[in-house]
């Protein structure tokens, strides 16, 4: 039984994000918000719900270890997985902004998140914790980035015609039900999600850590996955690209930063290592964009492999 719910919980997180996702970005489209702000903010904020609603719920039980591993496991896996099977897909074209501003403030976000868990290297603290006002602090991060992504689309939105089939009220009920409905879906399918990967891991003898790093962590972040392949097939690498890098900096500056104000969040000395390569992979990818301003084939199925391999590194070292 407890299989099944956890089944159910990843189909109702999955579908819910799907409709969210769908009914939001009407919204921003009626709005007029351009393709990129819509990847950057209303894709990935919709598909980070999931990370968002288990991470609350686990943050509440005061599962730490799940809150804090699910944010760096699905972080990880969105760059070197998804970004991977998205540019196997068609190579993905990356702005010269995101470059010099998101892929740097997701690097921030990555470091100031390490420094932040370092207590006991840097305060000669007895535990690592990401306190209340630390999480305060990562949420006036946010709080820039917000500022930052309004000012785009301040700037932007005179450049976007609007869309005259998209103003009648029957899309806007329809997309305002679809928004709440999914958003409903996804905080019922993270709380199953959380409730029966902790009994199913406690079972099997895995810790809460490596629940949150590897099933939470993959299973939340399909949205994620299918999001981007899709925008991938379409040829909107923009929205890709903005939903993989959106996704990122909202889990650690939002969903970390909100997590630890509902409650100081003690962090497991395992997760150096896994921080350690968030932050490596999200270098590589800086470094990777630089070259000629897009992901190839080539460079997406080497992330892909770097994920693998440290899927299996992780399921070891348990």
């Amino acid at each position: 039984m407890t299989y099944l719910l956890l089944l159910i919980g990843f189909a109702l997180l999955i579908k819910g994000a799907d409709y969210f996702v769908e009914g939001a970005s009407k919204i921003a489209h009626t709005l007029r918000i351009s393709p990129m702000l819509i990847g950057l903010t209303i894709v990935a904020f919709g598909t980070s719900a999931p990370e968002a609603s288990v991470s609350f719920i686990a943050a509440f039980e005061g599962n730490s270890d799940v809150t804090i591993g699910n944010v760096v496991g699905s972080n990880i896996f969105n760059v070197t997985f998804i970004l991977g099977a998205t540019a196997l897909v068609f190579p993905l074209v990356v702005q010269s902004d995101t470059i010099r501003k998101e892929i740097p403030f997701a690097l921030l976000g990555s470091v100031s998140l390490l420094l932040l868990i370092s207590d006991i290297q840097l305060q000669y603290s007895d535990i690592n914790l990401i306190t209340r006002t630390e999480g305060i602090l990562l949420l006036l991060f946010f709080s820039v980035f917000l500022y930052y992504v309004f000012e785009m689309a301040r700037n932007n939105r005179s450049k976007i015609e609007e869309n005259p089939t998209d103003t009648g009220n029957t899309s806007w009920v329809k997309n305002i039900v679809f928004t709440i409905g999914g958003l409903a879906a996804i905080v019922f399918g993270g709380n199953l999600v959380v409730e029966n990967s902790t009994q199913i891991a406690l079972s099997l003898g895995m810790s809460e850590t490596l629940v949150g790093l590897t099933i939470v962590a993959v299973g939340t972040s399909l949205p994620e996955l299918v999001t981007s392949i899709t925008a991938a097939f379409k040829k909107q690498t923009e929205i890709a690209l903005g939903n993989i890098v959106g996704s990122n900096i909202f889990n650690i500056f939002f969903i970390l930063g909100a997590s630890a104000t509902i409650h100081p969040l003690a962090v497991d000395s395992k997760i150096f290592l896994d921080m350690w390569l968030m932050i490596f992979v999200t270098f590589l990818l800086l470094i990777v964009s630089r070259t000629h301003h897009r992901v190839s084939k080539i460079e997406g199925a080497i992330l892909a492999i770097i994920y693998i391999i440290y899927l299996a590194f992780i399921i070891f070292r348990n």
